[in-house]
């Protein structure tokens, strides 16, 4: 199976109450895990993939060309999307024409008119070329690529404005952020998440900054509406974790230890254990069955 669209997973999602992971890639090995454990689980999954580590990994269409190599020679059959994350509105269009099967213009540092007039064209292109489209209203907190955000709680009736345009999912600020969440973060506000469902209806809401979210609350959130789930910095911390502990333990001395293939290994563990678990707390497991 090759790239799909996230539209119809996450209407599955959004009425089956479960939601599907986007995890965050930044090479061959983070992409291969990913989908490694996808196809195990039988999971639909988004593969995420910022601007910079676009940029990272030599461009959108070494991105694309990747990707669909390794769906064919793993012979992966789960649902998989490939997707751009917090996207500007030229990125968007460079995604489009790579290859991407989904984008999301964030637009939500930008005055409100503006957000909707570029997020209602893109809604035009994208529905003509089959991909989905994600919105943003209210920006998340933390550093995503340079871009810093206050864990800002977006306005109901702007985010039932951007849905009923007809984008395919829609990120909207509920006190959620980018990173390691610090010690005085007050948790996420169901009471907004409550509101926007309310206004936008079966429109899949998405939760960005889904590393350090208590568990219980990432099942409530799900339950008011959530049918995706962004993890990024998660992966890179279990991957750190497995190689420090490798080169701690001087294995990178032992014979050929230094080989880039065993020196990376015990990270690509630690990615494939964060995206299991990540899997089976959003409810995703068997679901691609």
């Amino acid at each position: 199976m090759g790239l799909v669209s996230a539209k119809e997973m996450l209407q599955k999602a959004k009425a089956g109450h479960y939601a599907v992971g986007q995890f965050n890639i930044n090479n061959l090995e983070w992409t291969k895990a990913i989908l490694e454990v996808a196809q195990e689980k039988k999971s639909p999954v988004i593969l995420g993939v910022s601007e910079g580590a676009g940029k990272y990994m030599g461009g959108y269409k070494t991105v694309v060309g990747m990707v669909n190599g390794l769906i064919d020679e793993l012979n992966i059959t789960v649902p998989v999307a490939l997707h751009l994350d917090h996207g500007s509105y030229e990125a968007c269009y460079k995604c489009i024409k790579a290859g991407f099967s989904s984008v999301m213009f964030d637009g939500s540092h930008l005055p409100f008119d503006e957000n909707l007039a570029k997020t209602t064209e893109l809604v035009h292109v994208t529905s003509q070329l089959g991909l989905s489209l994600e919105a943003e209203v209210g920006s998340i907190g933390g550093e995503e690529d340079g871009v810093i955000g206050q864990g800002e709680c977006a306005d109901p009736m702007e985010c039932k404005t951007i849905a009923d345009l007809g984008v395919s999912m829609l990120a909207a600020g509920i006190g959620n952020i980018h990173g390691k969440y610090p010690e005085n973060w007050a948790g996420l506000s169901f009471e907004t998440l409550d509101a926007i469902q309310a206004q936008t209806g079966d429109m899949p809401l998405v939760l960005h900054g889904g590393t350090g979210i208590p568990a219980d609350q990432v099942k409530k959130a799900i339950s008011l509406g959530v049918a995706k789930v962004n993890v990024n910095t998660e992966c890179q911390l279990g991957f750190q974790a497995e190689v420090r502990k490798y080169i701690e333990a001087g294995k990178d001395l032992e014979g050929k230890g230094f080989d880039p293939r065993k020196l990376l290994a015990p990270g690509v563990a630690g990615i494939k254990a964060v995206v299991v678990e990540k899997m089976e707390l959003f409810g995703s497991v068997g679901k691609a069955e």
